[in-house]
């Protein structure tokens, strides 16, 4: 079952940096070279220099970005800009946030997670893992000894009730605020009552938590822990902090939670027109070309946003710049069902399973195209296909390697429910399959490891 604690956070003082605004950033794996050198140049004290430390001329085995880190965190707690909560807390935080003209409020707290392996416990994954982002992430927990940022984790509460009960305790009371680059407002307050603190730990323990952003850091706590306990000889003692890892737990039905798209534009395929991609889908798919233009995306999406189906893709065709509508058929599924037997049904109705596995990889043959641009608006797709792309990160920060699109792909996010379904299935989810808004802040507490 997991097992939620209050803990003794780190936090800024904003009595030594200022405004908390100024020292905040988002997680690691979104910020490109260019807005990291902006962080540094916002404040002194930014928490970039603890997240992502820059890579400096000179940088050996015993002074590089990981060290570096290490001792800022050390400096900063010595010199007083961090603190020491003085009770152990859990951290109410709510995200205030625009998505097309209507205002949410995302609702969450955070707390320490007893660590458990995927498939040992109650803690369920739903995408894959590289192996270059969890080495990077370990090399800076082995020096910072801490948490630095938080897991994304997703939990049933139909009635709201684990939420609530926080939420009364703050009734009243001003929070902690800043506001991002993206103009998010994030309000922050830490909870100390011990008797709500183990009210909340009781109501969640027997809830599994699904993590919805974070994979890489959670494992990457995982080896940590091994690690720990293994120059020790000795399993740790069972509230040694390396037992835990810094978790965002949010309600699977709160009004706040948004997911976006992660549509796809791909180079490597031989240029087609919209009747020859069609002749490519076959029986696969019912196809109608929606009209001709970039900026008809607008209108595709809108359409297949209306239609509220994964098997529904919006497919633009570079060769003569038409869109086209297609959804699978049940020769599709069928198809579907050949290529992926290995997975549940649940996993072979995504609809970027469908693009990737059924429509890129099979049936047009795509199985080793470069990276394909991933962007999370409509805006932001017709912009890259109206200039081509020349390189550079993406907006998920993905390294892509510029040149021509010859195929562009609207395709609906996976649902949170879907999520569930999946990850109790044992299965995750293709990559990109989820872009959870806003990202979570790094530098509003921390949990350390010693």
């Amino acid at each position: 079952m997991p097992e939620i604690q209050a803990f003794y956070g780190l936090r800024y003082d904003l009595g030594h940096v200022g405004s908390l605004s100024d020292v905040i950033c988002p997680p690691y794996d979104v910020i490109s070279p260019e807005f990291q050198n902006e962080l540094y140049k916002k404040h002194p004290a930014n928490f970039i220099r603890l997240e992502l430390n820059r890579e400096e001329p000179g940088d050996d085995e015993t002074n590089n970005k990981y060290t570096r880190a290490a001792g800022f965190l050390r400096n900063w707690r010595n010199e007083g800009l961090l603190f020491k909560e003085a009770k152990p807390a859990l951290y109410v935080y709510h995200q205030v946030f625009p998505v097309e003209g209507r205002e949410y409020t995302r609702r969450g707290f955070m707390g320490r997670c007893r660590l458990s392996r995927f498939g040992e416990g109650k803690v369920f994954p739903h995408e894959e893992t590289l192996s270059g982002p969890k080495q990077d992430r370990l090399l800076l927990t082995r020096k910072c000894k801490a948490n630095l940022s938080q897991i994304f984790g997703l939990y049933p509460d139909d009635d709201g009730a684990v939420q609530e009960a926080l939420e009364r305790a703050t009734e009243g009371s001003i929070p902690l605020e800043a506001v991002d680059h993206l103009g998010v407002i994030h309000r922050m307050w830490p909870v100390t009552d011990v008797g709500l603190i183990s009210q909340v730990a009781g109501m969640i323990s027997e809830k599994p938590i699904f993590i919805a952003d974070g994979h890489h850091r959670y494992e990457t706590a995982c080896n940590y822990r091994d690690e720990v306990a293994s120059t020790q000889n000795a399993p740790l003692l069972a509230g040694h902090p390396a037992n835990f890892v810094l978790m965002m737990c949010i309600g699977m039905n709160d009004p706040g939670l948004i997911v976006l798209p992660t549509h796809r534009l791909f180079r490597g395929l031989p240029p087609m027109t919209a009747e020859q991609l069609r002749a490519k889908l076959g029986d696969n798919f019912t196809c109608r070309v929606a009209g001709e233009g970039i900026d008809l995306a607008v209108t595709v999406w809108e359409e297949i946003e209306t239609a509220d189906k994964q098997g529904t893709l919006g497919l633009f065709t570079n060769k003569d710049e038409r869109w086209t509508l297609a959804t699978i058929t049940d020769a599709g599924q069928r198809r579907m069902a050949e290529l992926a037997p290995e997975h549940s049904r649940d996993w072979q109705g995504l609809g970027v399973a469908i693009l990737h596995h059924l429509v890129v990889e099979n049936l047009l043959g795509g199985k080793d195209l470069p990276k394909p641009k991933y962007v999370h608006s409509v805006a932001e797709a017709i912009e890259s296909l109206d200039t081509g792309d020349t390189g550079g990160r993406d907006a998920t920060g993905v390294m892509s390697a510029g040149g021509q699109f010859e195929l562009a792909a609207l395709v609906m996010p996976a649902t949170v429910d879907q999520i569930r379904r999946i990850s109790l299935h044992g299965e995750v989810m293709p990559a990109k399959s989820t872009y959870f808004y806003p990202k979570l802040l790094s530098g509003l507490v921390v949990h350390p490891l010693e």
